[in-house]
Parts: C-alpha cells; sequence; structure tokens
C-alpha cells in the first residue's frame, strides 16, 4: 500500500504552508522542520503497483469473416420483388468475403488462464488471439458470453502456464474520491496507464447494458480500453473499464465501468455453465417520481414501487404485496429499479434477500428466496414458413425463463417471437424479436403451435395485434 504521508507532507514542504496552531502555549510547527530525509519520502509513484498487475492485463484480438452478396438488380433485397419473381430473376450472387477485426482489453483473473474482457469487444468473432504485457500470444477460447451484463469469458489453452492475474475487490466498499488506475490498450498503441478519481458510483443512467449500474471515472479511457482493468491502490480489480462519453471519440473525463461484484458473478457462471443463472422475484416495479413521492409522503423520490405480483413466485410467498416501497436490499439503499437488479444479480441463486419494505406509514423486513426463472410452460420452438405474414419467424411459448433470455420485462405468459430471418416476410412486415403475439384475425393466440396452425390460413387481409414494450400495436397486411 503506497503511503501518502510523505507526499502530503511534501506538498507542504514546497508550498511553505504553516502547519499546526498555538494552543496552550504550544509554538506552531514549520514544514520546514519536516524536512524529507531521502527520496522514497518525498517521491510518489504508481510504478510499483503498475509492475504488479499490468502483465495481467491483455490485448484482445478478434476477427470475424463476413460474406456479402451483391446482385446486378438493386431489387434482390425486397422482399415484395423477390415474393412474386423469385430469386432467379435478379441473376447468381456474386459473394465477397472480408475480414473485420476489433481490438479490445482483458483481464487476466486466474493463474489457468482465464480472461474477463467486453463481450462487444468480442462478439461474433470467429477467432480470438491475445497477447501478452511481455508480447506473447495465445489463442483463446469465448467460454461465456453474457450480453445483459456486456461482459464475456475467454480461456488461454496453455496448462501449463501459470499466468500472473489480479484479485478481486469489494467494489461495494468504493468511494466516491477514491484514486484508481485504468489499464488497457486505447487506439492500439500498446498497453497504457492512466490515473484518476471515483468520480460517482451507482449510475444507472448509462444506457449501455442491462444492468445498468456503473463506477465513473475521470481515468482517462479510450477506444480500445474496452474490457481493460480499473483498479485500486491495492492493485486489486475494482471494475472492468466498458464506456465513454464522449462527442469527438476520445476521452472526455467521464468514463464507465462494470463493478468488479458483477464481475464476479459472470466469471463464477462460467465455471458452471455457458449462460449467467440470474435471480428471479415476480414483481413488477416502477420507479418513484417526484409526484409519486408527495403522494407517498415521501420527502424526496426513492425506493422502487411494486405495481405488480405473478402468482406463486417469491415475491408473493415472501408476502410483498402491490403498493408496497422497497427501500433497501439488505444494507443497501435502492433509488431506482436498475440499482434493485443490480442488488438481486450480485446474489447467488438457492440465497435470500431481506427487503426493508414501507407499507403505508409503517417499514416491514421481509426474506425472500432468490431462485432462477421457472419454465411454467414449454418452450415449443417453431419455426414458421408458407406464404403468411410470419414466414421466416420463430416464435415460442412464453415463460419466466424465456422472458428472461430475450430480455422482456414484465410478461411471462402468451406467444413470442425469438428470431426473425433477415429478408423474410415477417421482417418485411415489421415484426421484431420480442414481440408478443396476441390476436390474428381476431383470435386469441394461445400457443406457439395455435400460431403456426393459423398461419396457414390465406384469409385476403391479415390483422395482427402484437404486443411491444408494453405497447398493443395493430399491423394490417394484405393476403
Amino acid at each position: 500500500m503506497i503511503d501518502f504521508r510523505a507526499y502530503f507532507a511534501g506538498a507542504l514542504f514546497v508550498t511553505g504552508v504553516l502547519v499546526g496552531s498555538v494552543v496552550g502555549g504550544t509554538p506552531p510547527v514549520h514544514a520546514a522542520d519536516q524536512i524529507p530525509s531521502n527520496n522514497a519520502e518525498i517521491q510518489l509513484s504508481f510504478a510499483p503497483l503498475v509492475k504488479k498487475v499490468a502483465p495481467a492485463v491483455v490485448n484482445v484480438y478478434a476477427s470475424r469473416t463476413v460474406e456479402r452478396r451483391q446482385r446486378i438488380s438493386p431489387f434482390f433485397d425486397d422482399p415484395f420483388f423477390r415474393r412474386f419473381f423469385g430469386d432467379r430473376a435478379f441473376g447468381e450472387p456474386r459473394t465477397q468475403r472480408r475480414v473485420q477485426s476489433s481490438l479490445g482489453s482483458g483481464v487476466i483473473i486466474s493463474g489457468q488462464g482465464i480472461i474477463i474482457t467486453n463481450n462487444h469487444v468480442i462478439e461474433n468473432a470467429d477467432e480470438v488471439r491475445v497477447a501478452l504485457a511481455d508480447r506473447r500470444e495465445f489463442d483463446a477460447e469465448i467460454v461465456l458470453k453474457d450480453e445483459r451484463t456486456d461482459l464475456a469469458v475467454l480461456k488461454i489453452d496453455a496448462p501449463d502456464e501459470d499466468f500472473p492475474h489480479v484479485s478481486f475487490a469489494n467494489s461495494d466498499e468504493l468511494e466516491v474520491g477514491d484514486l484508481v488506475l485504468a489499464i488497457g490498450n486505447p487506439f492500439g498503441v500498446g498497453q497504457t496507464v492512466t490515473q484518476g478519481i471515483v468520480s460517482a458510483v451507482a449510475r444507472t443512467q448509462v444506457g449501455v447494458s442491462d444492468y445498468q449500474f456503473f463506477i465513473q471515472t475521470d481515468a482517462a479511457i479510450n477506444p480500445g480500453n474496452s474490457g481493460g482493468a480499473l483498479i485500486d491502490v491495492h492493485g486489486n480489480l475494482v471494475g472492468i473499464n466498458t464506456a465513454i462519453f464522449s462527442r469527438s471519440g476520445g476521452s472526455n473525463g467521464i468514463g464507465f465501468a462494470i463493478p468488479a461484484n458483477m464481475v464476479k458473478v459472470v466469471a463464477s457462471a462460467a465455471g458452471d455453465g455457458d449462460y449467467v443463472r440470474r435471480p428471479w422475484i415476480g414483481a413488477s416495479l416502477q420507479p418513484v417520481s417526484s409526484d409519486i413521492a408527495m403522494g407517498l409522503g415521501l420527502d424526496r423520490p426513492r425506493g422502487v414501487l411494486v405495481t405488480r405480483i405473478f402468482p406463486d413466485s417469491p415475491a408473493e410467498q415472501a408476502g410483498l404485496e402491490v403498493g408496497d416501497l422497497i427501500v433497501a436490499v439488505g444494507e443497501n439503499e435502492i433509488n431506482d429499479p436498475n440499482s434493485f437488479g443490480y442488488r438481486l444479480a450480485t446474489r447467488e441463486i438457492g440465497s435470500s434477500a431481506t427487503l426493508r419494505v414501507l407499507r403505508g406509514q409503517e417499514e416491514v423486513a421481509l426474506t425472500i428466496a432468490l431462485q432462477e426463472a421457472p419454465e411454467t410452460v414449454p418452450r415449443d420452438m417453431r419455426q414458421i414458413g408458407g406464404r403468411s405474414p410470419f414466414a421466416g419467424a420463430t416464435v415460442m411459448n412464453l415463460s419466466p425463463a424465456v422472458a428472461e433470455e430475450l430480455r422482456v420485462r414484465d410478461e411471462y405468459e402468451g406467444v413470442i417471437i425469438s428470431q426473425v430471418e433477415n429478408g423474410s416476410a415477417a421482417q418485411y412486415v415489421g415484426l421484431r424479436r420480442g414481440d408478443i403475439v396476441v390476436a390474428v384475425n381476431g383470435v386469441e393466440i394461445e400457443s406457439a403451435q395455435f400460431l403456426q396452425r393459423v398461419s396457414r390460413e390465406r384469409p385476403r387481409r391479415w390483422l395482427i395485434e402484437i404486443q411491444r414494450d408494453g405497447k398493443l400495436r395493430r399491423l394490417s397486411v394484405r393476403g
């Protein structure tokens, strides 16, 4: 640990500030009376810290091969013309292949070569290589990708190696004003270290992942730093550098890092499988506005308001009620749904959490079980073919588990579109992944199997009702 007392003493010596005061006849102590006796007492350097941590920060190179078809006719990609004239009318395609590459950073968290980076660094990659600080390069396997947190786990296949690695800090203990270092490979210039402070914690309005709960820092973070380390003055990992706020593309002193406590959850999940299991409580929540706070008799907006409880859910079993105001999870205060989601997501499946709830003028404590979202009905995935507006769409029965996978909030029943093929009729009429099919031609859609049967009909006009982002939409399509 770096001793900052020598730095302050040196600063006082340079500026000639008078230290102390006359209290009870005690004479003042001048800075000149505290002259440093050697260089170590006046020199502040992060060099020992960097030497310890830098070997565990790697460069990540991801590449993928992209094929692009070219047609003589500009109408080839129009589903309307393809439907009536077929592919042959536009001639044989010419295929061009090119390699796209991306550059980022990563952090080794285990001597066995386990690496954490950002998902957007290696997304859709066919090949991933990592370069260590000592310039050795290795192929890396993608063990887990988690879009919801924008994190990914890589593994270097070198069983005989004992790689340098960093330890996790408890990011909940981080405070505004703490010194931090950012290490990564900005703009591909090579490993670079920048220093700053924690500007804010628990930033929830950044909008770069589902779990918006970020550490903000003024340590310079630039393109290429993504996936790199944010470390504290003890050399422990407090976050993974992920995003910047910038109008120019360069650092403006506003960078964001995913807290280490969330990183640990994803790293742990990689040892258990290929996806992250998250707690589900079965309740819909709403942020508290100023008007709602006034109506509840609060002095300020805080907490999250429970607006819906799903039957047989952990929320119902815990005794949570519609109208309850959740103000804390354990000792951590809650200010919005994002912070509530983060506090649950960083706890283990199978454990429990204590919720502090305001119910009227009374505060109660409820213990809620943290379980994985259940698949209450078989998903029964089906791909729709034929000539209907649903052709090219893959649909399945909706359940809490499916809703979690497709990142749909607060809807756990019905039939949902999980995929739409490019150039298909479904894409042409405007259907999207995540749309819930409510009704077709006035008939309520109860299951994926029923929707597939309905799609075989030949009406003159299709009247489709879907739910998207909580709003009902109606589509009218000629048959």
